[in-house]
């Protein structure tokens, strides 16, 4: 009775257009129609908030597919250089031919003449099963192939993972249009919009990034926490946290804005079942590949603490200006370090508790800033991440555009397009697209830090001070409204 009750209170609050809450959007309808008026019908067409932004998401994630196309006809051998010259290079290809699955091989338990699987657990086992996938299709990978069969085989496993990695997508956008929509079962409690999922599914960057890696099984099983979190499960928010930092690292670090977010609303017990449950689950992957072979399970680990500065970090952008860090890990780790304690001061002293989005935000945001690798595809890490913590069209675009230009920019510097004609001339092209990128960055940053600070510009609570639409377990107490000296 009280779940009917609930969505009945959820469904009866009206929902805002958009030309209504983003100045930049209605400037933007002027030519279809303008701003919604008071009587438009917002509501009661087949085409919801969810199935509007799952199509618009099949049509962006089939752009970034035919955007890969010419590397999916030439074949992936390392040989070519036609992906960096097309834009259109993939890791999945060619680590199906250098990670041993082109001879039928398991990640971590088997080993032979290659380089043992750099990657977690988890994100190994999404490889193995599209290797799996591809044999079934292919045939016995385990008789002698030529190079010119394993890289066709190798075109298999490519669209195997695209059919998987969409199946991702679509889930991921899902997710985050329930998230933006929120519980909104207490009286007057802020109702999120749904339709700042968009700003996920018609990302330019998706249809770039989305098929480089596997960096997007990561991501659905962070916004699967998020939206376990927005509906009152902290054990589930754990589990899935857990199963997400078992593919990619960054997931754990929510856990920190977490505890800011249960701090502010006096309940820690939220927080103390979400880092058990993630703890457990993260050990549940991985301890089977740990007791098995420990040394292949360390290779992730192993591979990222000795790596030096890569594409795409402010640190491989000294280095090529010739003042490189000497011990990039050391320094990273205390600027890092420094950049979080700020976050928490900021979340610990605003005037209102900040929602767990904008932290989480800022949070990941930051680890990003001063890594020392940036690959094209990490900004796929922030995509739902600011679709909820700052869905505002203006500040998007400017985020997207920077994102856009560094993906094209990092593709040509590896194919020394932009390097001058001179002998050792620097690639000053490429490290203005480095820094231009890091600036997007900063700026979302600034404005959903002075929306932490000013919770009257914060353009989800929509002049709502407490309640969070997307946190169904710690803000749970009746909205404030703006108090009219600080308006």
């Amino acid at each position: 009775m009280s779940t009917v009750t609930s969505r009945r209170t959820q469904d009866s609050q009206p929902r805002s257009a958009p030309t209504e809450v983003d100045p930049a959007v209605a400037s933007l309808s002027v030519g279809l129609g303008g701003v919604a008026g008071r009587f438009a019908r917002l509501g009661g067409s087949w085409w919801t908030p969810l199935r509007i932004a799952l199509a618009v998401c099949t049509i962006t994630f089939a752009l970034g597919v035919l955007q890969k196309a010419p590397c999916m006809a030439n074949g992936w051998d390392r040989q070519d250089w036609r992906p960096f010259k097309a834009l259109c290079y993939s890791d999945i290809g060619y680590l199906y031919q250098e990670r041993g699955f082109a001879e039928g091989n398991r990640p971590f338990l088997d080993t032979g003449n290659y380089p043992v699987l750099e990657y977690p657990v988890l994100t190994g086992g999404f490889m193995e099963v599209a290797a799996k996938i591809t044999w079934q299709i292919t045939g016995d990978p385990k008789k002698d192939l030529t190079p010119e069969q394993k890289r066709d085989t190798a075109g298999v496993f490519f669209v195997v993972n695209v059919v998987l990695l969409f199946l991702c997508t679509l889930l991921l956008v899902g997710l985050t249009v329930g998230t933006a929509r929120g519980v909104a079962s207490r009286p007057g409690a802020a109702r999120g919009q749904p339709l700042d999922a968009l700003y996920v599914a018609a990302a330019p960057v998706l249809a770039f990034t989305s098929t480089i890696n596997w960096d997007l099984f990561a991501v659905v099983l962070t916004a699967g926490a998020m939206y376990a979190w927005s509906r009152g499960k902290p054990i589930w928010f754990g589990i899935l946290l857990g199963l997400g930092t078992a593919a990619k690292f960054y997931p754990f670090l929510l856990l920190g804005p977490l505890l800011i977010v249960c701090l502010r609303g006096r309940k820690l017990w939220p927080w103390f079942q979400a880092t058990v449950a993630a703890i457990f689950a993260w050990g549940v992957v991985n301890a089977p590949i740990y007791l098995l072979a420990k040394n292949e399970w360390m290779s992730f680990w192993v591979f990222n603490d000795e790596r030096e500065s890569d594409y795409g970090s402010i640190w491989y952008v000294l280095k090529l200006a010739k003042h490189e860090v000497t011990d990039v890990n050391q320094l990273n780790i205390v600027v890092f370090a420094g950049l979080c304690l700020s976050i928490a001061i900021l979340g610990m002293m605003a005037p209102r508790p900040p929602r767990f989005a904008q932290l989480a935000f800022l949070v990941v945001a930051a680890f990003l800033l001063v890594n020392k690798v940036y690959s094209p595809q990490y900004v796929l890490w922030l995509l739902p991440l600011v679709a909820l913590a700052r869905p505002r069209l203006r500040d998007w675009l400017i985020w997207q555009a920077c994102e856009s230009f560094y993906w094209m920019m990092v593709w040509l510097h590896l194919a020394q397009f932009l390097a001058p004609g001179q002998p050792e001339a620097p690639d000053k092209i490429y490290w203005f697209a480095v820094i231009l990128r890091m600036a997007g960055t900063l700026w979302l940053m600034l404005v959903v830090s002075r929306d932490i600070l000013l919770p009257e510009k914060d353009p989800v609570r929509q002049g709502d001070l407490v309640d969070d639409p997307s946190d169904g377990v710690v803000s749970d107490l009746p909205p404030r409204q703006l108090d009219p000296a600080h308006a």
